[in-house]
């Protein structure tokens, strides 16, 4: 059975509360079209068609959010199932399919660790979100496992992490360390990997793992799969404090781009890139 219908029922959610309060503010659905986030998607997207096998292959987009990787796949010829734990995700996707000439398969409220679909039924897997808010290491391998689970033979998943570095990185370029509050986030997140905001400053984030490479890298591994990476997204462009004006010009966009795939391997530099990309695939 391929991943046309879902073959079983979806599980229900159970992610910390801020994280979902974060996402229904709403912001995610824009996050994408300026600054750091401009750069994130434009290298996220070359990376997928670097890793993603040909349309119309079957692609599920867990946590797929408002559809911003998911309706241009669909564009493009695949059969994109997009599965979100958040409401307000869930309704924002089904309106941009609903208003694109190619609509998405289909779009699922669920969760990364028990998908509604059936074993093989898909070609590739994005998890392009959920291993970063789910802070145990046995969260995370179930929804590789799973993630997995559903892949036909030489199937890909291709999942993101947060660099354990992302909070200091941010203080010192974004001046949030003048606050003593995001000080003390980014000392524990240093230490234990775990981001957490007390405070609930509304730009500070939710919830979360950030990870080392390595540890990226040995999860996807440890849940059956041959990791390729990890890769850098944003590299060094992280660091930018002018980015939509370099990426405005598409001389200065390109040179951008190339200066971060140049290194975007490099060990020495990975985590000062505030995501991290490893395609794992199926034997």
């Amino acid at each position: 059975m391929d991943a046309r219908t879902p073959a079983r029922q979806a599980a229900v959610v159970r992610l910390p509360t801020d994280v979902l309060d974060h996402y229904a503010m709403g912001r995610e659905q824009d996050r994408l079209s300026r600054g750091h986030g401009r750069l994130e998607a434009l290298r996220t997207t070359e990376l997928l068609e670097r890793w993603l096998p040909a349309a119309p292959a079957t692609v599920l987009d867990v946590g797929g959010a408002a559809g911003r990787y998911a309706v241009p796949l669909a564009a493009q010829g695949y059969a994109v199932h997009l599965v979100d734990p958040v409401p307000l995700h869930v309704e924002q996707a089904r309106q941009a399919s609903a208003d694109a000439d190619r609509p998405l398969a289909a779009v699922l409220m669920g969760d990364a660790r028990a998908l509604p679909y059936d074993r093989g039924s898909a070609d590739a897997v994005l998890l392009l979100g959920p291993l970063y808010h789910l802070v145990e290491r046995d969260d995370r391998l179930a929804a590789l496992r799973e993630a997995r689970r559903v892949l036909r033979p030489g199937g890909v998943v291709v999942a993101a992490a947060i660099s354990r570095w992302a909070s200091t990185t941010d203080g010192i370029c974004a001046g949030f360390l003048r606050d003593p509050r995001f000080a003390a986030m980014v000392e524990q997140d240093v230490r234990t990997g775990v981001h957490q905001n007390p405070s609930q400053h509304p730009g500070w984030f939710a919830t979360a793992w950030f990870s080392r490479p390595e540890e990226l890298v040995a999860e996807v591994a440890a849940a059956g799969l041959a990791p390729d990476g990890p890769v850098a997204v944003e590299g060094l462009g992280g660091t930018a404090t002018d980015l939509d004006a370099m990426l405005d010009d598409p001389g200065t966009r390109e040179r951008v781009l190339t200066a971060i795939r140049r290194v975007e391997r490099e060990p020495s530099l990975l985590g000062a890139s505030p995501h991290l990309l490893v395609c794992g695939r199926l034997p």
